[in-house]
């Protein structure tokens, strides 16, 4: 109980000295112009795009998780298209003047932002709230998780150099080097943290909420992708099984399960065994459920973010060496079927509905069973069923005619580009936006008397 006591002390004392730390930088920060803040945010920019396919590698060494290739594209994501989706927003002093309506808008820094990072997508994350946290003039604190440290503590060096270099105050970027439950729960709930951004397990984002302190969580994805019957099928297909293969299926808006209409069944299914999908039997299903949850619950660190063969092997099915993904056809929706779960590896399941209220019925049963208010994809060309498929779907993000991945964080649509993704308070989040610089500024109005 001693040695318990005297590591809480020590976790303790580290945040402590880490939120001070950030809390005299931003005091300084707060103070600088637009052009002082989006210099120092372009030099982030560039800075990390050099190194993105360095920290790709270090992420995939130290976690295991994903490739080398698809984590650079993640970190080019962060470092590139989410820096030129922020870079010319206004974020500092008047932000916008609504002429008729007599209001003008004031951007105001929040503080000290404190920031979970999800050991899927470690360095992407970095450099995204970093970048975010940055332009709104805030400074902010990493608790990184414990198997993706390293990777994480040199991502944010990198950006705190290329932010002083530029002209910004030395400790804008902290991280937890010894991350723990306790120093994270410090840091959640000390009185000094402005807004918590979430990303990770569920538990944890609940601690968020339960903090005391402004929190924007995001909870577990498990996206239904419907091919419905009007639809491209080569085209949805390749779309699908290139998203749910990208980093190993590690980004929590990818593909969980394909629902398909009976009259198309056939065509998908000869479809995806081009694309070199495996349509596991019953026994081979059987054997490799009992690998995608844990006892308790929760999803198995094993599978997640491995390649396809190596998810067999652990499982102990042999399947062609150039599979895509295990395909589970499945006919129950439930919390003890794993299949009907978010699995963060190359697995899908895939249910067949007799038509379109079905479909929809089954991805919303799906989305209730875990992922309510995450994403949710539909491939059609029927124009008429999008409206009726959005209206009626329970997802924050409903994504037509593209990959589940890329879609959700705004590479592949107009979404705000971004790797926290809100659900919803139907999926126990604040907001349903793709997270940018607007949710990490406080916006004062001056308004008129009409």
């Amino acid at each position: 109980m001693a040695i318990n006591l005297a590591q809480e002390t020590v976790q303790t004392y580290e945040v402590e000295t880490l939120i001070q730390k950030a809390k005299h930088a931003q005091h300084i920060y707060a103070s600088f112009t637009q052009e002082q803040v989006d210099e120092i945010v372009k030099a982030i920019s560039v800075r990390l795009t050099e190194a993105a396919e360095d920290l790709a590698y270090k992420a995939h060494t130290e976690t295991g998780f994903g490739n080398v290739k698809d984590k650079t594209t993640k970190n080019l994501f962060a470092s590139q298209q989410v820096y030129e989706s922020i870079k010319d927003e206004p974020t500092v002093g008047i932000i916008d003047r609504d002429e008729m309506n007599k209001v003008i808008e004031i951007g105001v820094p929040m503080g000290v932002i404190a920031a979970l990072v999800p050991v899927t997508n470690p360095t992407s994350t970095v450099i995204f709230k970093t970048l975010v946290a940055l332009k709104t003039r805030n400074a902010i604190v990493l608790s990184p998780h414990p198997k993706a440290v390293n990777c994480i503590v040199e991502a944010a060096r990198l950006v705190e150099e290329a932010a002083v270099n530029a002209g910004a105050p030395k400790g804008l970027v902290q991280v937890i080097e010894s991350p723990s439950l306790e120093g994270t729960q410090t840091l959640m709930q000390h009185d000094d943290t402005a807004l918590i951004l979430a990303t990770g397990g569920g538990p944890m984002v609940k601690a968020a909420y339960s903090s005391g302190n402004p929190a924007i969580g995001v909870g577990p994805g498990n996206g239904p992708a419907f091919v419905e019957k009007s639809a491209h099928i080569e085209e949805a297909i390749d779309r699908i099984i290139t998203s749910k293969t990208f980093d190993n299926g590690t980004i929590c808006a990818s593909e969980q399960s394909i629902i398909v209409e009976k009259s198309i069944k056939e065509e998908v299914v000869e479809e995806l065994k081009k694309r070199k999908a495996y349509f596991m039997n019953q026994e081979e299903s059987e054997k490799v459920s009992h690998f995608i949850m844990r006892e308790n619950g929760t999803m198995n660190p094993q599978i997640v973010g491995k390649t396809v063969t190596e998810v067999a092997k652990l499982c102990g099915i042999i399947i062609p060496a150039d599979t895509s993904v295990l395909i589970s056809e499945e006919t129950t929706i439930g919390p003890d079927n794993p299949y009907s779960r978010e699995k963060l590896t190359p697995i899908l399941a895939m249910y067949t509905v007799n038509d379109w209220d079905q479909g929809v019925t089954t991805c919303n049963t799906i989305l209730e069973n875990e992922g309510a208010g995450h994403t949710a994809m539909l491939h059609t060309t029927n124009d008429a069923l999008v409206e009726d498929f959005g209206l009626r779907i329970k997802a924050s993000r409903i994504l037509i005619n593209t990959p589940g991945t890329f879609g959700g964080i705004g590479f592949s649509t107009n979404l705000a580009p971004s790797l926290t993704l809100g659900c919803g308070a139907i999926g126990g989040s604040s907001i349903t936006d793709n997270v940018s610089v607007r949710q990490l500024m406080n916006i004062n109005r001056v308004a008129y008397n009409k």
